[in-house]
């Protein structure tokens, strides 16, 4: 077959699973990569034949997504010109990691579009989900990128069509050591506020990995660093435990690696809400924000916190196989009508709406 495996290149999560996912996809097919979004750190050791802006989503510095900054950056007419240019109809099939000009592109000219990501796994109805629902922030994240059957990851196996993570070669072919120190990456929070906190529990050397660092920088037992995907690895495999943000990869790999974990969910951003309510069942400590009055939680959990037993085996080629036999009837895809193009404008107009809201 020949297939458009297209990436959202917002986070690094993204690209890391595509990492090992890519040669399995390359073995029995003909493959091209599309990536959209500009806020990743980590690059594939491959040719991308599509790189698109996207509709992404820009950090902020207090511990969320900022929505202005997103909002502004995300034009209409760029977005429109890129779906409408992406020629989905020369693929059988299109695999899509949370990638909208793909999604968008494969229901605008009825191609099939298959989800395999972990936002599949967030929106499946059995996955945990938070006390307090963000309607706004649910519809944002079901909206984003469209399918015609979905398959999820996530940190465990909720439902038939939810798997435990891929969990990238690079990961699990570390040493696994403990050297003591405590790795933190918390992309949602400037340097300042990070240096600020950790600060107060003196005695434990933190090294931090920083979006918004350029160069090394250190004061009394915290130094701050440019996210590196190499020095990330080796420092998460040699810590203690990892203080980070609750997305996907990162805390999954310090799962499989026996770190003590902590995380803190972005604000107003529903998946990590979501992550935070399934690492919270599995007994995950998790911190509502990063501010000094949470130095004594975070000084509890260095002192008394726990590692949490998980089992992810290295499935992912069986996995991806599974899923590209189940598509490759060539039946077409559903037929999509009139609301394509207006269904993409009324997403940025849910993204206005939950500007408003948090204002």
């Amino acid at each position: 077959m020949k297939i458009l495996y297209a990436i959202q290149g917002t986070g690094n999560g993204h690209l890391s699973r595509a990492r090992d996912i890519i040669p399995v996809l390359k073995e029995n097919h003909e493959v091209d990569l599309l990536i959209s979004g500009t806020q990743a750190d980590v690059e594939l050791p491959y040719e991308v034949k599509y790189r698109f802006k996207g509709l992404g989503f820009i950090f902020g510095s207090n511990g969320g997504i900022d929505l202005v900054a997103t909002y502004k950056k995300n034009h209409i007419k760029p977005l429109l010109s890129e779906i409408n240019g992406l020629p989905v109809q020369d693929y059988d099939l299109v695999i899509n990691d949370f990638e909208p000009v793909s999604a968008w592109a494969s229901r605008l000219k009825n191609v099939k579009c298959i989800s395999v990501s972990h936002q599949a796994a967030v929106l499946n109805k059995k996955a945990p989900q938070p006390k307090e629902i963000d309607i706004l922030g649910k519809a944002i994240l079901k909206n984003y990128a469209p399918s015609d059957a979905k398959y999820g990851f996530h940190f465990a196996a909720f439902n038939d069509n939810i798997f435990t993570p891929v969990i990238r070669s690079q990961i699990r072919k570390q040493i696994v050591k403990n050297l003591n120190h405590y790795t933190v990456y918390l992309p949602a929070y400037d340097d300042k506020r990070v240096l600020k906190v950790l600060k107060l529990i003196p005695g434990i050397q933190w090294q931090v990995f920083s979006k918004h660092s350029k160069k090394m920088m250190g004061e009394k037992n915290v130094t701050i660093q440019p996210i590196d995907n190499e020095a990330f690895i080796a420092s998460m495999a040699s810590c203690e435990g990892v203080l980070c943000g609750a997305g996907f990869e990162t805390p999954a790999e310090a799962l499989f690696m026996k770190k003590k974990l902590m995380v803190i969910p972005m604000k107003g951003q529903y998946e990590q809400q979501c992550n935070a309510a399934a690492l919270k069942n599995m007994g995950v400590p998790v911190l509502k924000s990063l501010k000094p009055e949470n130095s004594s939680k975070i000084e509890a959990w260095i002192e008394k916190g726990t590692v949490i037993e998980v089992d992810y085996p290295d499935v992912t080629k069986e996995i991806i196989n599974h899923i590209i036999a189940l598509h490759a009837d060539n039946e077409p895809a559903g037929q999509h009508t009139e609301v394509e193009m207006y269904s993409v404008k009324k997403f940025r107009n849910l993204v206005l709406k939950k500007i408003v809201a948090q204002l």
